[in-house]
């Protein structure tokens, strides 16, 4: 921290200070360690952010009154960025995982010199505004994430430590440190009454994350009511519990007394830590201060006259900058100049003494892809018994893995069945091992630089962690579970989505041929509400080679996560000499095998293990002599991205009788099989048997299949007589 120049406020404040600026009176309530111009400051942003919800008549004006000093502190005095590069790689992340106080983090950005214009938090709340709701990353430069559902941005932190600490591990070399940054986040009440939050944090505090710091704005008051009637734990021993530092700071206000904490939060190095402030909801507001009314609701035009004069602030005019505050602000620029500049010259460094290093590096972090990536990718060859998709996805993922470096990740504590650990490239996890019981593993062997990523059962936290990879940069992450506890993921699958970040999801144990486990594992609709997702890619290949040909699709997909859903059950390796190219997966959907002269009069579409069952059915049906096409439809995304022309080439407008074939629900098929056509679904829970039978009672059949597809056709022809 030797480019921050460190300023200690040691006189105690008594009553309100001379005017400064206009004869501004930053006036405090209560006794607090400040100076004069850093109350200016404090209240600017304390203001700025009133203004624009008062302005907007919506947001949530009592975070920022609060929790504006310690934001204040830590931006500062501590934080390492660069407002006018807000992508410079070795900056300290800031997550404002209560994100409903997303104004206060505008102010900041505002007032330090990111490209967010007075006029955007003017517009705050308004249609095309750069300063939304709540927190977008992409929006709003200097955005890290998209907070807003509790507890999201700070599992997301916790990703974002673990980014560093594995990026530190794998390229930082004796004598040239090129990655070394922190990750800040703060939090709220609702954020640590969230699950997720219990996940990551308690994984956080096995990992031994030291560089991750959470401010906890600890105002005990939610949005209905104050938290003693639901929130009565401790939550210094909880965390302590959980293997973190935390520090007690009595009063919100105490400048001196946050430095030190955060300070403190910084020197211990083998534990993140939590700094419980104690604030007040809705500082300064005379009637609504410390009471959920200031939660969720502007403060109304009197209690934001009154506020301001109970604060020393002119009532007018709204928006009030004064200019020494806003030069204060605009240090940042200076200071992250500075920073930036020095951490460009020990790249030059490190580039001209590792080579080889600098440019893998350097190619993670732009998302660029090296060259033959995909060279050892397998060619499955044909097998009538075949492999498990999951099997297969393992083989591929262990033949790119190698010349994919940004490639990293784990499973909810399910790697033996989903396939998905890379081998040979080590485990996550501190390199002094854990102190409890370590039988069973290897901590000698430990090492923040493996690739490996182990979460536990904690599938809300992976999914949110991933996220979190992503968005710091240098990483390709995948995350991996059953398709069934999808279900416990649908937030940070959401997020992803709406964040457009290229994570992986492998999804395995993907229908009722899951078998004895019964109907609490067997996931029937969970593939239509994984598709209901916006910008999610849901790709469910047929066999070994659409397999790779998902992977190959996955990686290169850059703007949007994709969810790759894989059998337990063998499915048959087709033959690629008779079927057409697995390649055409790409597409979304193709035309697996034409029928007899190219004039088809039925055509049968599936997805994943069903494919290989209406190839069977196609045999019968043909040899009764009904011209059959057959088409392999792994992912409606990416059919949807393809031209109508194309559209129409494989599901030919033309050709009324259809018949699809998923053993999932059947919304959302009837798009592709039409008035005429049907759909062979599963519409009931499962039940507990063995896969094959399950498949034979819910009509999962080459018969049933024909007998299906021969109803539509009688069905078609008699209309057609009328």
């Amino acid at each position: 921290m030797a480019w921050m120049p460190l300023r200690r406020r040691n006189q105690r404040v008594k009553a309100a200070v001379a005017a400064i600026d206009a004869g501004l009176s930053p006036h405090l309530l209560g006794t607090t360690m400040s100076d004069e111009l850093d109350q200016l400051c404090i209240n600017t942003l304390r203001f700025l952010a009133v203004d624009a919800i008062e302005q907007a008549d919506s947001g949530h004006p009592g975070l920022p009154l609060g929790a504006a000093p310690m934001a204040y502190v830590l931006w500062m005095r501590l934080l390492k960025h660069n407002p006018r590069n807000p992508d410079w790689f070795d900056r300290d992340r800031f997550v404002l995982s209560a994100g409903h106080g997303s104004m206060l983090l505008y102010g900041l950005l505002h007032l330090s010199g990111y490209d967010l214009p007075l006029v955007e938090i003017k517009r705050f709340r308004q249609w095309g505004s750069r300063a939304p709701g709540h927190p977008e990353r992409s929006h709003t430069p200097g955005v890290e994430t998209t907070t807003g559902p509790l507890g999201q941005g700070l599992a997301n932190a916790v990703g974002m430590a673990i980014a560093e600490a594995q990026l530190a591990a794998r390229y930082n070399r004796p004598g040239h440190t090129l990655i070394d940054h922190a990750t800040y986040a703060l939090v709220g009440d609702g954020d640590l009454m969230e699950g997720v939050a219990a996940e990551a944090t308690s994984l956080a505090g096995h990992l031994r994350l030291g560089k991750l710091i959470c401010l906890y704005d600890d105002n005990r008051v939610s949005l209905a009511a104050a938290t003693d009637i639901s929130f009565s734990e401790d939550r210094a021993r909880r965390f302590a519990a959980y293997g973190w530092h935390t520090v007690t700071v009595a009063d919100g206000n105490d400048l001196d007394a946050i430095d030190a904490a955060l300070r403190a939060a910084r020197a211990e190095t083998a534990r993140p830590s939590l700094i419980l402030v104690r604030t007040h909801l809705g500082y300064g507001s005379p009637h609504k201060q410390d009471r959920f009314a200031a939660h969720g609701s502007p403060l109304g035009a009197d209690e934001v006259r009154l506020t301001k004069q109970n604060l020393g602030w002119p009532t007018e005019p709204p928006f009030l900058i004064p200019e020494k505050a806003l030069a204060r602000f605009r240090e940042a620029q200076t200071r992250g100049k500075a920073a930036e500049a020095e951490w460009s010259e020990r790249l030059a460094t490190y580039t001209q003494a590792f080579p080889d290093l600098a440019e893998e590096l350097q190619r993670s972090l732009y998302g660029e892809l090296p060259p033959d990536w995909d060279a050892d990718i397998p060619e499955f060859p044909a097998d009538a018994e075949g492999l498990a998709t999951r099997v297969a996805s393992g083989k591929v993922m262990n033949a790119i893995a190698s010349r994919l470096p940004a490639l990293s990740g784990g499973s909810a504590d399910l790697d033996p069945s989903t396939h998905t650990a890379l081998e040979g490239l080590g485990d996550f996890n501190p390199p002094a091992g854990p102190e409890a019981d370590t039988q069973g593993s290897d901590p000698a062997g430990w090492s923040y630089s493996g690739r490996n990523l182990h979460f536990g059962v904690r599938e809300h936290a992976m999914g949110a962690i991933v996220n979190g990879l992503a968005a710091h940069g240098g990483f390709i992450p995948y995350g991996a579970t059953f398709l069934i506890f999808a279900d416990y993921m649908r937030p940070p699958l959401r997020l992803a989505a709406l964040m457009g970040l290229h994570v992986v999801h492998v999804f395995t144990h993907d229908s009722i041929a899951v078998g004895e486990d019964g109907p609490t594992h067997q996931p029937v609709e969970q593939l239509a509400g994984l598709r209901a997702i916006p910008n999610l890619i849901v790709i469910r290949p047929a066999d070994a080679n659409e397999t790779a040909a998902a992977w190959r699709v996955a990686i290169e997909t850059r703007d949007r996560p994709v969810v790759l859903v894989l059998s337990r059950q063998k499915l048959p390796t087709l033959d690629r000499g008779r079927y057409a190219p697995a390649d055409g997966l790409r597409q979304g959907a193709y035309v697996l095998e034409e029928a007899a002269n190219d004039t088809p009069e039925l055509i049968l579409i599936a997805s994943g293990a069903e494919v290989g069952l209406i190839v069977a059915a196609a045999e019968r049906l043909r040899a009764e002599g009904i011209a059959v096409r057959l088409v392999s439809m792994p992912s409606w995304e990416l059919f949807e991205a393809q031209s109508r022309t194309y559209r129409e080439a494989v599901l030919p407008p033309s050709v009324p009788a259809r018949l699809a074939v998923e053993a999932g629900v059947s919304q959302g098929w009837h798009r592709y099989v039409g008035d005429s056509g049907e759909v062979l679904g599963v519409e009931r829970f499962g039940a507990s048997a063995p896969g094959p039978e399950m498949l034979r009672q819910f009509g999962f059949t080459a018969e049933n299949v024909c007998q299906r597809a021969r109803e539509i056709l009688k069905k078609i022809k008699e209309s057609q007589s009328l």
